[in-house]
């Protein structure tokens, strides 16, 4: 991959730690962050050892305050459509990653913070965290895919109550509304999302890409066609080397080694 400024990717056995890194602007979304997030993303997505991976923001502040307003500020509409149609490109392209992905909420994520944490499987929080959609009060909407993926997180009301009035709640309101999965001490909270990804990447990794798949394609699905789906992934399970080994694994009475095929 090409050098790059503000986004770092670093690979702990079948983890991988993916860091937006620009902590003086509050990992703020620039044109050269969006871009290199977007090519560290499409590498992600061909990198066939990782099993999991945790996303985060560099500091102590912030994982992402939302976008550069300085340079956004001057945008066109159709500059803006561009923009936009980058980011959208970037949350799909998080949420078709073969493998699990936790965001590491460790200060602000707000606007395309949020949008980014949001296209992830699902968030863990500091107990400094503040999380948002506030466009509104800059005389926009989000653009990165939040109205869809916010209420989809939390319920088309609440997420109505977020986006008209802008506001930005803490990680405990978070919790309480579904929004993140868990609030730790800021201290903790990295190396417990590594200690989840690791427990996943642990286990088949056929198997949980299968999962990710139904839950994904099957969310919005009427019951019966999510069940179909389910079934076949099943099926296409017992055609892995994998679900052989998980289950001799287990009659043997010993620990499996996966090897993802």
């Amino acid at each position: 991959m090409n050098e790059r400024k503000y986004v770092t990717l670093e690979h702990v056995g079948n983890v991988s730690v993916l860091t937006i890194s620009r902590p003086e602007k509050l990992n703020a979304l620039n044109k050269q962050v969006v871009t290199e997030l977007r090519d560290c993303v499409s590498y992600l997505g061909t990198h066939e050892t990782t099993r999991c991976m945790v996303f985060t923001g560099a500091g102590d502040r912030a994982f992402v305050a939302g976008a550069d307003i300085q340079e956004m500020q001057d945008l066109t509409p159709s500059q803006a459509t561009a923009f936009a149609q980058i980011g959208h490109n970037i949350v799909a392209a998080l949420e078709a990653l073969p493998f699990p992905v936790i965001a590491a909420v460790n200060g602000f994520a707000l606007g395309g913070g949020c949008e980014l944490a949001l296209a992830c499987d699902f968030i863990y929080a500091s107990d400094k965290a503040q999380l948002g959609q506030p466009e509104v009060t800059l005389g926009v909407i989000p653009g990165f895919g939040g109205t869809p993926r916010l209420a989809r997180r939390v319920g088309i009301a609440r997420a109505r109550e977020l986006i008209y009035t802008g506001r930005t709640i803490d990680a405990e309101e978070a919790l309480r509304i579904g929004l993140v999965n868990a609030v730790f001490p800021q201290g903790e909270l990295f190396e417990r999302a590594m200690d989840t990804a690791r427990a996943i990447a642990s286990v088949a990794p056929l198997a949980i890409s299968a999962a990710k798949e139904v839950l994904r394609d099957g969310a919005d699905r009427v019951l019966g066609d999510a069940d179909a789906l389910e079934i076949r992934a099943f099926a296409q399970c017992f055609a892995t080397g994998d679900q052989t080994e998980g289950m001799a694994a287990f009659l043997e009475r010993r620990k499996p080694r996966y090897r993802g095929e």
